[in-house]
């Protein structure tokens, strides 16, 4: 095994040219030994920015067809296939095997991420020469992602083996860690972070993680894990924040200026936009890639704003498709115009929201869903009791969070629905599928791994 901070010098190296829309670094014409790598603010924070590069372009982050949200949106009831790949089938008829390459992909490339996190965390605690402040900054980033990434696979594949260091003699052989201690790390990590990032963004366009990213990212993982006060508190302290605001304009939420976005990649460069347009947007039918299911269109109240500027309709007279249009652009501009938002208030609205309602705070609970569906247009809403309160808030969730990053599939999931949702869309669903397989040639190469149920 190499050094630690060669390997990260080497991800810096590896990345770099895919790194221009994040920042403007100039690597030093000179070869750089690993420990130069940490001792340096520029080469430190190109490395980190390398890794951001990653999270865009490739594994369960990106927005292409190869990303959560179209897998997901597949993979649950948001997105029709049209194409005829076997491997992108096996997605969008939820019947992945441990042979799969898309499972062992989106795991392979999730564990390069959290190494290279785990990379950042050791070089910058072991730079004497990085300020201390950079070297917080940077810490706290690299916190962020490697709970970002490690939520992300515990939801998709249940128990992990759960690497915190570059050692890969012990890395190689770890079994699998219960979901529930997975989630724990994840929280901690969040809760570290959050000591260490500064609450001022230090880059233009909300592209790095602060201090209020992290706590929004936190709160999510307190309301999937059950942790009701906390996660009302958690998202209680962004939205009390004047920094951020809901978009009243649907069109502009997913604008690289959006008031409402607390963290976004920016694209690869200034004449890109964000992969979602790409990925999603067709101008005539039948689609080649993906559509969105006529039953999610159908799920949007006639008025609905969302209905009418997220979705984009296209016929060709005797047949109807629907496309995700939240992201308006799918070709190369003269300025990048869309970026891809990871994070944003109206998640955090609906976070509180169900939060509330399962405390029981159910007028506190109404008025946050109350102030997304007054931005959709719609009017406060006529739940009464909890139950249809949590329900009520379920439903807006599918409404605004569609097609990003496999919040339906996830919310699904977490509050025990898709034995019941996915049999009418999937009649072959078998119960085993809300886990992904481990990949085969993981349980090959470490046999303290085992399979999930049902593979």
């Amino acid at each position: 095994m190499k050094p630690t901070l060669y390997t990260a010098l080497m991800l810096l190296l590896l990345c770099l040219a895919g790194c221009d829309g994040f920042v403007e670094v100039e690597v030093p014409n000179s070869q750089l030994t690993g420990k130069v790598v940490f001792e340096n603010r520029d080469t430190a924070n190109a490395a980190l920015i390398a890794l951001y590069a990653k999270l865009r372009d490739n594994g369960l982050l990106a927005g292409n067809a190869n990303g959560s949200a179209a897998l997901l949106g597949m993979y649950a009831d948001e997105l029709l296939y049209y194409g005829n790949n076997e491997n992108i089938l096996s997605v969008s008829n939820s019947n992945l095997q441990p042979l799969s390459t898309i499972a062992l992909q989106k795991w392979s490339e999730s564990y390069h991420q959290i190494y290279g996190a785990n990379a950042i965390i050791e070089g910058c605690s072991n730079a004497a020469a990085l300020p201390r402040e950079a070297a917080d900054r940077f810490t706290g980033e690299a916190l962020f992602i490697r709970a970002l990434v490690y939520s992300y696979l515990a939801s998709l594949y249940g128990d992990l083996p759960y690497a915190t260091t570059t050692n890969y003699v012990t890395n190689r052989a770890l079994p699998r860690l219960p979901v529930a201690e997975v989630y724990q790390g994840c929280i901690g990590d969040l809760e570290q972070a959050i000591g260490l990032l500064p609450e001022q963004y230090v880059a233009a366009e909300r592209v790095r993680p602060n201090r209020a990213a992290a706590q929004a990212l936190l709160a999510r993982l307190y309301l999937y894990n059950g942790q009701w006060a906390e996660a009302a508190n958690t998202a209680s302290a962004v939205l009390n924040q004047s920094e951020w605001s809901l978009e009243p304009d649907l069109t502009k939420v997913f604008l690289r200026q959006s008031t409402e976005t607390i963290w976004q990649f920016s694209p690869q460069s200034a004449a890109f936009n964000a992969l979602e347009g790409a990925t999603f947007i067709f101008q005539t039918g039948p689609p080649t890639f993906v559509s969105l299911r006529p039953e999610l269109y159908e799920a949007f109240a006639e008025g609905d704003l969302r209905k009418a500027n997220w979705i984009g309709v296209k016929t060709n007279g005797t047949a109807t498709w629907y496309h995700p249009y939240k992201y308006r652009i799918n070709t190369n501009t003269g300025t990048s115009t869309e970026y891809s938002v990871v994070l944003r208030l109206a998640e955090l609205y609906l976070v509180r929201a169900e939060a509330r309602a399962r405390q029981g705070e159910l007028v506190a609970a109404k008025g946050d869903l109350d102030t997304i569906r007054s931005r959709a247009g719609l009017p406060p809403t006529t739940a009464v009791t909890q139950q249809q309160i949590i329900d009520a808030i379920l439903e807006e969730r599918q409404r605004e969070l569609f097609t990003e990053f496999g919040h339906r599939f996830f919310d699904l999931k977490r509050t025990g629905r898709l034995d019941t949702t996915m049999p009418a869309f999937k009649p072959a669903w078998e119960t085993t599928a809300q886990l992904w397989p481990i990949p085969e040639a993981e349980i090959l190469a470490n046999t303290n791994l085992t399979q999930n149920d049902g593979y």
